[in-house]
C-alpha cells in the first residue's frame, strides 16, 4: 500500500496529548540538546494487516525524520509475521492477537520476547448491496452470528427484516467474505462472535487467527478481502476501519451491547476499550464492550520483538522506533487513518516493556 503522509490538525492534537502523552526521553526520537540520531539501521517486519495503514504512513514519516533509518512492513496477516519473527528473518513482528503459550516457546518462551500494543482499532461489517445507503444497514449480534453460520442466506431474511423497518432489503442471495490467511482481524471477529454467540462458539471451536467457516469463500489480507467484497454483488465481510473509510465502501450500524446501534469509529474503539482496565497481553480481550458508544467488534494490535537483541546497533533504531511510534509523534499518524490514540495507560505500558530490551545485558531505551 502506498505510504501516506498527512498532516496532523490541531484538534488531533490536542485529543493526543490527552490520550498518549509524551515522556520527557533522552532517545534519538523525542530530540533535545545532545541527542544522538538513531544508529543508521535497515530494519523489517512481518505481520498483521489490520494496523499496515497506520505503519506504512508513520515508517514514511520516520524515515522522513531520520533518513538514515529505514523501515520495510510487509504485511502478510499476523499468523505469517509471527512465523517470519520465530524463524529471525524479520526484526518485528504484529499481530492482533498477542502470541499463544506455544508461539512463545517457539521464540525460546514468554521471557525472551516482549509484546507492545502499537495502535487501537475497530473492525467494520462491510456490504455490497445495492439500494441500501452507507450506514442504512442494521445488524445485531444474532443476525451476524447468523449471516456467518450460514443460516440467514438471503438479505430479505425475515430476522433481517425484523431489524430493518422501512428498509427496501432484495431477495437476493448473501454472499459471506472472510479472511483465507491466518489473520489477527479473523481472531478479534470470531472472538466477538464468541462472545456473542454461543451456537457459534459450539460450532467452531472458539476464536482464532484461522478457522474452519462455516459458510462463505475466503481472501487474503484485509484488502483481500475489501477487494471481494466490492467486486461481489450481496456481499458482505469483516474489514478493518481504515479500509472501509479509504475504499468509499458501505457499513453495518452494529447493535452493541448496551443495545445501541453504532457505526464504528476510532471514538467507537476508545469507548471500548476504556471498559476494560489493565489491558495487556495476557489480558487482550476488548470485544463486546459495555458503554453506549463502543464499537463492538474493536482490538489493539500488538509488535512483538525479541527481549535482546543480538544486533545493538540494529537494536537500537528498532526500539527508538518503536518508541516513536507508541508516542503522540508517532501515534498522530494513526489517528490521521481513522485508528485511535492509544490510551496513556498502554502507552505508559508499552514504555515500560520497551526499557526491558537489551543487547549484552545493556538496555537499549532510556527515557525518564
Amino acid at each position: 500500500m502506498k505510504s501516506v503522509l498527512v498532516a496532523l490538525s490541531a484538534g488531533a492534537a490536542l485529543l493526543l496529548t490527552a490520550c498518549g502523552g509524551s515522556p520527557t526521553g533522552t532517545n534519538p526520537s523525542t530530540g533535545g540538546a545532545g541527542v544522538p540520531p538513531p544508529p543508521t539501521a535497515s530494519l523489517t517486519g512481518a505481520g498483521a494487516t489490520f494496523p499496515k495503514p497506520f505503519y506504512d504512513a508513520a515508517n514514511f514519516a520516520y524515515n522522513k525524520k531520520f533518513s538514515q533509518v529505514t523501515i520495510n512492513y510487509g504485511g502478510g496477516g499476523s499468523g505469517a509475521g509471527i512465523q517470519q519473527l520465530t524463524k529471525k528473518v524479520v526484526d518485528f513482528g504484529a499481530s492482533d492477537v498477542p502470541l499463544s503459550s506455544k508461539e512463545a516457546d517457539a521464540m525460546g518462551g514468554s521471557d525472551k520476547v516482549i509484546q507492545i500494543a502499537s495502535t487501537l482499532g475497530t473492525e467494520s461489517l462491510a456490504y455490497n448491496l445495492d439500494g441500501v445507503a452507507d450506514g442504512q444497514l442494521k445488524l445485531t449480534p444474532a443476525t451476524i452470528a447468523g449471516i456467518f453460520l450460514g443460516k440467514i442466506k438471503k438479505w430479505n431474511d425475515p430476522a433481517m427484516a425484523a431489524d430493518n423497518s422501512g428498509v427496501s432489503l432484495p431477495n437476493q442471495d448473501i454472499h459471506v467474505i472472510h479472511r483465507s490467511d491466518g489473520s489477527g482481524t479473523t481472531y478479534i471477529f470470531t472472538d466477538y462472535l464468541c462472545s456473542v454467540s454461543a451456537d457459534w462458539k459450539a460450532k467452531t471451536g472458539g476464536p482464532g487467527k484461522s478457522i474452519t467457516w462455516p459458510t462463505g469463500d475466503g481472501a487474503q489480507g484485509n484488502a483481500g478481502v475489501a477487494t471481494r467484497i466490492t467486486q461481489t454483488p450481496g456481499a458482505i465481510g469483516y474489514v478493518e476501519l481504515a479500509y472501509v473509510l479509504q475504499t468509499k465502501m458501505k457499513q453495518a450500524a452494529l447493535k452493541n451491547r448496551d443495545g445501541n446501534f453504532v457505526i464504528p469509529s476510532a471514538a467507537g474503539a476508545t469507548a471500548a476499550a476504556k471498559a476494560f482496565v489493565g489491558s495487556s497481553p495476557s489480558q487482550f480481550s476488548i470485544v463486546n464492550a459495555s458503554g453506549t458508544d463502543s464499537a463492538p467488534i474493536s482490538g489493539y494490535s500488538w509488535i512483538i520483538l525479541y527481549k535482546d537483541q543480538a544486533d545493538k546497533t540494529k537494536g537500537t533504531a528498532l526500539v527508538d522506533y518503536l518508541y516513536w511510534l507508541t508516542i503522540a509523534e508517532g501515534q498522530q499518524y494513526a489517528v490521521n487513518l481513522h485508528y485511535a490514540a492509544l490510551p496513556g495507560s498502554m502507552a505508559s505500558y508499552d514504555l515500560l516493556v520497551l526499557k526491558g530490551v537489551t543487547s549484552g545485558g545493556s538496555a537499549l531505551l532510556s527515557v525518564s
